[in-house]
């Protein structure tokens, strides 16, 4: 399973719960503050390249790309993690209520799950499949695109974060031991780092550096694919979730007759020079 990305330099989006702020990083680590005045949480790009934000007042707001404000939803229960469906639709984890609700693009709210513990992240897979982080239980649920629950790992440590690397390994921050796990399709567990003081949000750069909040020294790390650690940037008191712009979907497995056609135009790319052509979602 891969996921796809885009090659597109990306700014990374963080959420301070603690000043109500959402920060803007450039891809060279320049600040800016893109949001205030907010209880943030859960940060989600749609395909439009609008920011979704989970606020843990109870609502969840959308922003426009030069910032503009407006309420998606309300009502709800804490809601900590927020993610696209590669159909538009925008899952929440509604920490509190122990559920998972769906919206479609219109703002029409369905509840998707129910009967959780405590959902604090939610990540989608190339297939569809939903990924649900169950901070209390130790456990990550895994969710087909009907509804159908099954269990995907247990024994984890509070996990906080979740995130797709471009093979289709499922990346988890562990609050309890201060480490993440790398988790295969198959469900085989391994520890990706360690020693880490609180992580908590992850997010997936366009070349495969996995980025993650680590709240108790107030840093954004930055971790190659093979594991090498380095600081993207520090000094942030309270952070929780992370969120690139630009940002792609899980994309489902192509059908034989679409690898053809998408051989096909490869081809033609190529013969045209155009290899800045990469299909993708936002």
């Amino acid at each position: 399973m891969l996921i796809s990305f885009s090659t597109q330099a990306q700014n990374l989006f963080v959420s301070d719960v603690g000043n109500g702020d959402i920060y803007q990083f450039t891809p060279s680590g320049v600040p800016s503050t893109f949001a205030s005045g907010l209880q943030p949480g859960g940060l989600a790009f749609n395909s439009v390249g609008n920011l979704f934000v989970g606020d843990y007042g109870g609502n969840i707001y959308e922003f426009t790309p030069g910032g503009v404000q407006g309420t998606f939803a309300s009502g709800l229960s804490m809601p900590f993690a927020l993610a696209f469906s590669s159909a538009g639709n925008l899952f929440e984890a509604d920490y509190t209520s122990g559920k998972i609700n769906e919206f479609t693009p219109g703002g029409v709210e369905s509840t998707f799950a129910s009967g959780l513990s405590t959902p604090y992240a939610l990540a989608f897979n190339s297939s569809g499949d939903l990924f649900e982080a169950d901070y209390s239980s130790g456990t990550i649920y895994e969710f087909t695109p009907g509804g159908a629950q099954s269990t995907f790992a247990s024994g984890l440590e509070e996990p906080l974060g979740l995130a797709f690397n471009n093979a289709g390994n499922l990346f988890v921050s562990n609050l309890g031991n201060s480490t993440i796990t790398e988790i295969t399709p198959g469900g085989v567990k391994t520890t990706f780092a360690s020693g880490l003081l609180s992580p908590i949000g992850l997010a997936f750069d366009s070349t495969g550096d996995l980025f993650v909040s680590v709240q108790g020294n107030g840093s954004i790390d930055e971790f190659t694919p093979s594991g090498v650690k380095s600081t993207f940037a520090s000094g942030i008191t309270s952070m929780t979730e992370l969120a690139f712009q630009g940002e792609t979907l899980p994309v489902p497995e192509p059908s034989a007759l679409g690898l053809l056609a998408v051989g096909a135009i490869a081809l033609l790319a190529r013969r045209r020079n155009l290899d800045h052509v990469r299909a993708h979602s936002a």
